[in-house]
């Protein structure tokens, strides 16, 4: 019997490794769809439009939220980010894995809308370690980085509504844990 396609969503604070890990799961799992969001935030540097996300402007944005276009999006820090329905639906539709690198909130709307989506927090291994990350990619002011660091308390307890945390103590173990939850998921009988 042909297994139910997954729907993956990883998560966590900034900075704790979540870009690095999805493209290392791409990778290893060639098959595995990856949805690109959409934001109105500015590209960082080497990021590029339809790669990395779809960088629109605010009123493109709204227009979209308005048109039901979303599976889910949600505002932080200051910009907005969401992943298109139509998109994740034909993937799943046609029985393809979808991998979801979403912000915390967007992950809980997509939860209410597909229960047996996979939410998977990345966590840091400290919080020393997190701000170091964040300082040291080199692309957030200091203000952004107070305010980012200001929101990891209640980010880290958000990791309580997660099916799996993974702690990005380095990039290997981590993909190893992410690579086990999705062949455990794969092989389970709950129809995952």
């Amino acid at each position: 019997m042909p297994t139910k396609p997954l729907l993956i969503v990883i998560s966590g604070p900034s900075g704790s490794g979540k870009g690095t890990l999805c493209a290392l799961l791409r990778q290893a799992l060639p098959n595995l769809e990856y949805s690109i969001s959409l934001t109105t935030r500015q590209p960082r540097p080497g990021e590029q439009n339809g790669v990395d996300y779809f960088f629109v402007s605010d009123d493109e944005f709204k227009t979209m939220i308005g048109r039901g276009e979303f599976l889910e999006w949600a505002e932080v820090y200051g910009h907005y980010y969401g992943t298109g329905r139509s998109v994740v639906e034909s993937y799943l539709r046609s029985g393809r894995d979808v991998l979801l690198e979403i912000d915390i909130q967007g992950a809980q709307n997509v939860k209410r809308l597909f229960p047996q989506a996979i939410l998977i927090f990345i966590a840091p291994p400290s919080l020393q370690e997190l701000g170091a990350r964040i300082t040291n990619r080199g692309t957030d002011t200091e203000e952004t980085i107070r305010r980012r660091m200001n929101c990891v308390p209640s980010e880290l307890q958000a990791a309580e509504g997660y099916d799996y945390v993974v702690i990005n103590d380095t990039p290997e173990q981590a993909l190893a844990e992410l690579l086990k939850i999705i062949e455990d998921a794969r092989g389970s009988t709950d129809c995952r």
